[in-house]
């Protein structure tokens, strides 16, 4: 077990990520609903779970276990997603921080496929190996989740494997169900490579797909 250091707000030309905040709940309770079918086996809150949803990730922030981000649109103004760092772990000493999760990501469908979610990993990669100076960079997913697996290998993470009855499974109908995880990671050596790759794919997309606005 780790812990994680305040982190601040993060900004780029597509996405800026800001400390969730009561402040997004409105905005989040209408991403939330705009198409729930494009979830598929991620857990997003309904309209009316989002200030709890946001009461208890601020909970966990306070305990070191979460640093919690609702995903903004500059072009907007509006909140359309979350994200997280989550998991931290420290084995060099108690102190320093050396291996983190991103997750708890999701975003309303509106804002999908609009490079904001590949712009939030980069500033998130960046903050968490140049930043805090990680070794590794955790994402999981639910092994069915074929899109969230294919978003995390086109980022340039690595599959790892997958992990048999590793976690409770999200999807709607199957409380108490145990699910199998997919597993992909970043390490420090990797960065490189995986910033050159996310700034090219955003580069390609400026040129050739300017960013849709809602």
């Amino acid at each position: 077990m780790g812990w994680l250091p305040t982190a601040p707000t993060l900004e780029g030309s597509r996405v800026r990520l800001e400390p969730l905040h009561p402040r997004h709940a409105a905005d989040l309770a209408v991403a939330a609903e705009e198409d729930r079918a494009t979830y598929a086996c991620t857990w997003v809150p309904r309209a009316d779970e989002v200030p709890h949803y946001i009461a208890t990730r601020r909970g966990d922030a306070e305990e070191g276990t979460v640093a919690p981000y609702a995903q903004i649109s500059p072009a907007t103004g509006r909140a359309v997603g979350c994200t997280s760092f989550c998991a931290p772990r420290s084995w060099r000493s108690p102190e320093r921080l050396d291996a983190v999760e991103v997750g708890w990501t999701w975003l309303g469908r509106s804002a999908q496929g609009t490079g904001i979610n590949t712009e939030a990993k980069l500033l998130l990669f960046r903050q968490a190996f140049e930043g805090w100076a990680v070794r590794r960079v955790d994402l999981l997913t639910d092994a069915r989740n074929t899109r969230s697996r294919a978003a995390m290998e086109r980022v340039g993470a690595k599959h790892e494997g997958v992990l048999r009855g590793w976690g409770v499974s999200r999807v709607p109908g199957e409380e108490g169900r145990l699910r199998d995880t997919a597993v992909h990671a970043v390490l420090a050596e990797d960065w490189p490579g995986v910033r050159e790759r996310l700034e090219k794919i955003l580069s390609d997309r400026t040129t050739l797909t300017p960013p849709r606005r809602s």
